[in-house]
């Protein structure tokens, strides 16, 4: 399939509407937006299947819904710093930060990095990247030990008085997940929420609440990787 084939799909669906929706609903502005929702992307991009090539030339329309499908099409092994450097720096809203951060970013060798260096950048959404990809990272990777998971602790807790919606509401993200990641991690990252509790913030306040009230609510889903230890247990 074109990347002129893909537009004409593309511009066949667009909908004013949903752009006003998606606004108001969801709190979602983009730029050059035609109001395609995220399920009828996803139809496409099953048909279309992995494409780096005809990944990149949608994002380069510069259309919001051909970026994406961009997230949706690009192999994540494939995917290079110079790349990744390049879209983060395009995030204007939640959507398609979580987008790339949970389908491509943090299913690449380079996830660990980018966590480590976008956790620490100022741009809200490249910050929010940083803590999506450890979010998403924490079902990304199966088979790490707890030593990995538990450096991502420190980083929480310097971060957590971040007043921006879409940061404080990635450092929670990332905050619960490693909690359910193992019943090891979860005991951890109680004790780290309720450390984070302690700060006056309120930001922090909000992450700390949020965070203890779904990792200690009687019959939360915990995981159990990496197996070869949890499933012993």
């Amino acid at each position: 399939m074109t990347c002129d084939a893909v537009l004409e799909k593309l511009h066949y669906l667009a909908d004013d509407e949903k752009i006003i929706f998606k606004e108001k609903k969801y709190g979602i502005i983009a730029t050059n937006s035609l109001g395609i929702y995220h399920k009828d992307l996803k139809i496409i991009a099953k048909d279309i299947g992995f494409n780096n090539k005809l990944a990149i030339e949608l994002f380069d329309t510069g259309i919001y819904e051909a970026r994406l499908l961009c997230s949706k099409i690009f192999r994540p092994k494939n995917v290079t710093e110079d790349l990744m450097e390049k879209w983060v720096k395009t995030f204007e809203n939640w959507e398609i930060c979580d987008s790339f951060s949970m389908g491509v970013f943090s299913k690449s060798e380079l996830a660990l990095a980018k966590i480590l260096d976008w956790t620490k950048r100022t741009a809200e959404f490249e910050k929010r990247a940083g803590f999506a990809i450890m979010a998403s990272y924490c079902m990304a990777d199966k088979t790490s030990s707890n030593d990995l998971f538990e450096q991502f602790f420190p980083i929480i807790k310097s971060e957590a008085n971040d007043e921006r919606l879409y940061v404080k509401k990635a450092v929670n993200w990332a905050l619960r997940s490693i909690g359910k990641r193992n019943k090891d991690l979860n005991k951890t990252a109680i004790k780290i929420s309720k450390e984070i509790l302690t700060y006056e913030s309120s930001s922090a306040q909000w992450i700390a609440k949020d965070a203890l009230k779904e990792l200690q609510k009687e019959g939360v889903r915990i995981s159990d990787y990496p197996r070869a230890i949890y499933r012993k247990t």
